[in-house]
């Protein structure tokens, strides 16, 4: 056998477990696609005096990238409730995880894992059809933040700590089955 073909097939035998794991991701996709849509509730936010809170960020702007990234992911819980209910949050102290450290002309959020955890005080109310199917106020706190976080969670879009404490309690007050 010549050299050129012993490459050519050393090169053939090395992607093919990666064309097969291409194909079969290919094809889980490509299912999940064809799947019918899941019918599903509605979850707002509303931000009582964002500009008094503990700690949504160093100013205007990055208070409202925070309130967003947050309001976003409260959206995304919605898929989770049942199709018809409504779920109403007013959050109203927000204190995120770490803490702003100067680091020259700017400032640093730094996560020691001490008593800089990230909490939210919130009143919540869960509707559906007109009727109130449940509500109360809530003090979510992650003192273990930095412990169990997923990978997928940390590059799932920003604000990591914030949202696995959200979805904690989120899934702890209002029990669905996982699809």
């Amino acid at each position: 056998m010549s050299p050129s073909v012993k490459s050519l097939k050393s090169r053939v035998s090395a992607v093919r477990p990666l064309l097969a794991w291409a194909l079969a991701a290919a094809g889980v996709l490509g299912l999940s696609a064809h799947e019918p849509a899941r019918a599903a509730g509605t979850v707002t936010v509303d931000w009582v005096k964002p500009e008094q809170y503990s700690d949504a960020g160093r100013g205007p702007l990055e208070r409202e990238r925070t309130l967003k990234t947050l309001t976003e992911f409260f959206a995304s819980l919605g898929r989770d409730l049942p199709d018809g209910q409504a779920l109403k949050v007013e959050v109203l102290d927000l204190d995120l995880a770490g803490e702003l450290r100067p680091a020259g002309l700017q400032e640093v959020r730094v996560m020691r894992g001490a008593a800089d955890w990230p909490h939210m005080s919130l009143n919540y109310t869960l509707t559906q059809g007109g009727q109130t199917l449940r509500s109360g106020k809530a003090k979510l706190a992650d003192m273990n933040y930095l412990q169990g976080l997923l990978v997928s969670e940390v590059f799932d879009g920003g604000m990591p700590y914030e949202r696995h404490m959200v979805r904690q309690w989120f899934d702890e007050t209002f029990p669905h089955p996982k699809p």
